[in-house]
């Protein structure tokens, strides 16, 4: 039996958490994107999907564009849009 005596245990360093602060308006885009098709899988259960259900997928998917758009924007094009 092998034991193991290597644990990964290291925190993030500060760059893979300014990383991830970088990366957040998309990943945050993502979660809305997933919630709003979750919606509709439901609603396709009690009576099928609404307008509004489609309208709210369609928003969340130009939110993610959007943010995908500004997570590859090079650093000094993000600063002059803030």
């Amino acid at each position: 039996m092998e034991v193991i005596t290597h644990l990964p245990t290291a925190e993030p360093t500060a760059a893979d958490l300014a990383a991830i602060d970088t990366e957040w308006p998309l990943i945050a885009a993502e979660l809305d994107k997933l919630d709003a098709e979750i919606t509709l899988i439901y609603a396709e259960d009690h009576g099928g999907p609404s307008p509004l259900d489609w309208r709210r997928l369609r928003r969340a998917e130009a939110r993610v564009t959007r943010a995908a758009a500004e997570v590859a924007a090079p650093p000094i094009a993000r600063r002059a849009v803030v």
